[in-house]
């Protein structure tokens, strides 16, 4: 099991966001995030490290939408990062503009075998992480790497999304998180018991270094 390092920030965005630049650097596999909050640390990193051509980039959960959809994970990444830097890494996005579970099962070949090393990570106002929400199926996969099903929050379309054995093989775990509508959610993660009904606390099951970077209100005080 793992204790959580939990960091906080007045800006903490800006903190992730170097993280991101130095494994861009680094050469590394990075998997990026969706919500209201990344969007600073991706411009962030592009500002710092404006050459990825030596890294790959790959995503944590994706909506079954177009990647032009103003909900897609990739759009807000493309839009923040990818447009952002001279030299683009190695995309490798999920297509969500597939059948949710073709989708699902292209992902998961391309990513088998893959070492991820900086895992990057939001967190819901339910505790939940990338699309692994509280009480649906994808939270209770245990042999696949990617599978796809409903949403537990708005927008509720139905989302792929790698599961929680994906997860916990990653070599480093950053979660980003802001807000005082998520300081209920932290405790519950990241202090209470471990718990299915709190799902980002599953990965203290692992051995893998989490640190949380938050700030003030998502702290709780």
């Amino acid at each position: 099991m793992t204790e959580p390092a939990l960091h906080v920030e007045g800006d903490p965005a800006r903190r992730v966001g170097a993280l991101l630049a130095e494994a861009a650097a680094d050469g590394r596999t990075i998997v990026l995030t969706g919500g209201h909050s990344v969007g600073p640390a991706y411009e962030h990193a592009a500002s710092l490290q404006a050459d990825w051509s030596e890294a790959s980039v790959w995503w944590g959960d994706e909506r079954a939408v177009p990647p032009d959809d103003e909900r897609s994970n990739y759009l807000l990444s493309k839009r923040t990062l990818l447009d952002r830097l001279e030299g683009e890494p190695d995309v490798h996005r999920i297509r969500g503009e597939l059948q949710p579970a073709a989708a699902a099962g292209e992902y998961e070949r391309a990513i088998e075998g893959e070492t991820l090393d900086l895992l990057l990570l939001g967190l819901g106002p339910d505790a939940h992480m990338a699309s692994l929400f509280p009480g649906t199926p994808q939270l209770l996969e245990r042999e696949r790497l990617v599978t796809s099903g409903p949403a537990g929050l708005e927008p509720f379309v139905d989302r792929i999304t790698l599961t929680l054995p994906a997860l916990l093989d990653a070599r480093r775990i950053v979660f980003l998180v802001t807000g005082a509508d998520k300081a209920e959610a932290v405790r519950r993660a990241f202090r209470d018991e471990i718990s299915d009904d709190a799902p980002a606390s599953l990965l203290r099951r692992g051995n893998t270094p989490i640190d949380v970077y938050l700030d003030e209100a998502a702290s709780g005080g």
